[in-house]
């Protein structure tokens, strides 16, 4: 299987406080129909520190059935508990999703050695393609290029990452580490256009779940080098891009697929709905992609 292309990070679609499991398979279906390559149900876009762990796996489960034979599915299994990140990892694979993705402990602020063995546990308990996500704007702690680097030499199962720490230099650091048949997404919409130039292959997409079809595009331009065409369209979704994190993510990117009529804008506490303020420049952002008029 080649991963690879656009890979919405799912939102987790809410209505009246609890899952909307309906307007959920509706928006995978959607998705695929539009050209998105893979999906990852419950990263941080999907609001999992605000889900149960029912949910959590319902989620999961629900996005493997919708996409069956019609896109690759990585499933959200981090956690800041080792035991938890294990558990949710062999959820993933009793599922049926292709990888896990795993992001860096947050909160505890663990070491570079507490990283690399938080990671392997998980590689020894699980046998899954899984995907270290690093985000250190989220988690405080980052993943070093060579922590990384060791744990993709030790594992054959860790086979990529996910990297939002908006620096550029690194997927080409991480190349000359840890082998050209490492896979490198970005997780940072902005800057994946030229993280891609570096040697990815693909973006973790906040904003692909309102732009799926343009995101694809732009993707499948770099996978096949036209730069020119990919930076068309990179100008098409910047003013999207930039409106995703004017507030905490993933309330820009709901009410953005609440004005596509796909969900409601809702989001859990401690987040909180959007200012009026940052509603109109994500509707003008939506306008100049041509999402809607």
């Amino acid at each position: 299987m080649k991963f690879q292309g656009s890979i919405p990070a799912l939102i987790t679609p809410f209505k009246n406080g609890s899952f909307d499991e309906s307007a959920f398979r509706k928006f995978v279906a959607w998705q695929l129909k539009e050209g998105t390559h893979g999906l990852v149900p419950v990263g941080t876009t999907g609001e999992s520190p605000t889900l149960t762990p029912e949910e959590h796996k319902a989620v999961v489960r629900i996005c493997v059935e919708e996409a069956k034979g019609k896109g690759f599915v990585i499933a959200g299994a981090g956690s800041n508990n080792t035991a938890e990140a294990v558990e949710y990892t062999k959820h993933a694979k009793a599922a049926g999703a292709d990888a896990a993705l795993v992001v860096v402990p947050y909160y505890n602020k663990p070491t570079q050695e507490g990283i690399y063995a938080h990671y392997a546990a998980i590689a020894k308990a699980v046998d899954i393609p899984i995907f270290v996500y690093n985000v250190p704007g989220r988690t405080v702690a980052s993943i070093s290029v060579e922590t990384l680097a060791r744990l993709s030499h030790d594992f054959k199962n860790i086979i990529g990452t996910k990297d939002a720490s908006a620096d550029l230099t690194r997927p080409s650091r991480q190349r000359l580490a840890s082998g050209t048949g490492f896979i490198q997404f970005s997780g940072e919409d902005g800057t994946a256009l030229g993280f891609n130039a570096h040697g990815g292959t693909g973006c973790i997409s906040v904003t692909a779940n309102a732009a799926p079809k343009l995101c694809a595009q732009l993707q499948e331009a770099t996978l096949k080098g036209d730069y020119a065409a990919a930076l068309k369209l990179q100008d098409k979704l910047m003013p999207l891009h930039h409106a995703m994190f004017l507030e905490p993510s993933p309330g820009p990117v709901k009410y953005a697929c609440s004005l596509l009529g796909l969900c409601e804008p809702d989001v859990r506490l401690p987040l909180v709905p959007l200012t009026d303020g940052v509603k109109k420049i994500v509707k003008d952002a939506m306008i100049h992609a041509g999402l809607i008029s």
